[in-house]
């Protein structure tokens, strides 16, 4: 066992290393050694850490670990070390046939989708730290923090805007601030900003369903307005990741907009369908509810809530939400399964409802995992947009091989 197979397998558990080395009764400095590579872990311990854990360690094609930086680093020099890793990046992603960036990132759900067909991220924004963290451990490149604070002549030249913005009343803010613009004050003025100083040939923004009626309309009028009066030719809809072979409910409105003449349909849905069973984790150490907890809220009511599965479970979860921690009766999914009979979603089963490969690394705590996935985007919908993005662009007389370089 490698020292970098153990810090992947650690990481995938979610675990410290503290509770890792207390799981196979050995010291944590023991668990430190090996991951440093000064020691050689015994065969036998690696052997009781798969039964404990249920790890599934059949891998052949390595991940990249970006581990140089920890969260202390990234918090007390992330301004600096955002500059570097981006320098990093950029070079990396020079000859992409057309670049992108990855505003609210989150843990990088949009970028992974966009980086599947073809793209290079050269600039990312995240203010959550947690956030920031789990998206380095994963692509390298440490995330620029409030999109208030940076300059956007720092942002280099780019070919698609990408974003899951805050939604936010317009209308409402500029009365109550007395700004001059509706949108003053707000994540989509700052993404303005950007669209002015940049024109990019495409804009891709994710939301909630009910951006649609938000504000009475106007949230959704305000936004098509600002982006047609800048040129922008505007195509918005509403796609559930269940008909997309993803095993949860999860409806979100896409916004894609084109600079150029071209012809674009979102994607049509496929409609097939997965029964979450198939993705159900048994016999998992952790994750347990507790039986007090069950009988005094949980089950307190015989009507049916809440929704409990297990590996014969037919159809799809429920939405999964960034408070799936506070174990709410009404809205959350739980397993049959564990030490006290019911449990949490696992790690990979909330990365198989979103569409994130098992080797996508969480380096944080559990409650900041399901905040993490609660507010990611659903892969597999945005990598089908982002494809007829493509296809869109390479249809054009503009062909995309003449996008930014």
């Amino acid at each position: 066992m490698s020292p970098e197979e153990l810090v992947i397998a650690r990481k995938h558990l979610s675990l410290t290393q503290k509770k890792a080395a207390e799981l196979i009764q050995v010291s944590q400095r023991t668990w430190q050694q090996w991951e440093l590579g000064q020691r050689n872990m015994r065969p036998a311990f690696w052997e009781l850490f798969l039964i404990k854990t249920n790890y599934k360690s059949e891998r052949h094609d390595m991940k990249a670990i970006f581990n140089k930086y920890n969260q202390k680093d990234i918090k007390l020099k992330h301004d600096e070390l955002a500059e570097l890793t981006h320098k990093e990046e950029q070079l990396r992603n020079k000859n992409k046939p057309f670049k992108f960036i990855d505003l609210f990132a989150g843990i990088g759900g949009i970028r992974t989708a966009f980086e599947a067909v073809g793209g290079g991220c050269i600039f990312s924004s995240e203010i959550d730290k947690h956030a920031q963290y789990t998206y380095y451990s994963n692509y390298g490149v440490i995330p620029y923090g409030d999109i208030t604070k940076i300059d956007e002549s720092i942002i280099p030249e780019h070919d698609i805007l990408c974003g899951g913005f805050p939604c936010q009343p317009f209308s409402h803010i500029g009365k109550r601030e007395g700004f001059e613009h509706p949108t003053q004050g707000t994540m989509f003025h700052e993404i303005l900003k950007i669209v002015d100083n940049k024109n990019p040939r495409v804009i891709f923004l994710e939301n909630v369903p009910g951006i649609l009626n938000h504000d009475d309309g106007k949230t959704l009028s305000v936004i098509l307005d600002e982006l047609s009066g800048r040129g922008y030719t505007c195509h918005h809809t509403i796609l559930n990741a269940s008909d997309f072979g993803v095993p949860q409910n999860r409806k979100r409105f896409y916004l894609v907009c084109f600079l150029d003449d071209v012809k674009f349909s979102f994607p049509t849905p496929p409609m097939t369908h997965v029964d979450i069973g198939s993705y159900v984790e048994k016999d998992l150490v952790g994750y347990t509810i507790s039986e007090h907890l069950q009988k005094s809220y949980l089950f307190k009511k015989d009507d049916g809530k809440p929704s409990v599965i297990d590996q014969n479970t037919k159809g799809s979860v429920k939405t999964l939400v960034s408070t799936y921690h506070k174990i709410q009766r009404l809205t959350g999914t739980f397993v049959k399964d564990g030490e006290t009979g019911l449990r949490l979603l696992s790690e990979n089963e909330c990365k198989a409802i979103m569409g994130f490969p098992k080797d996508f690394i969480i380096p944080v705590s559990r409650t900041q995992m399901y905040r993490q996935m609660g507010n990611s985007v659903v892969i597999k919908v945005v990598e089908a947009i982002a494809n007829n993005i493509v296809i869109a662009l390479n249809a054009n007389t503009d062909n995309v091989e003449t996008c930014h370089k």
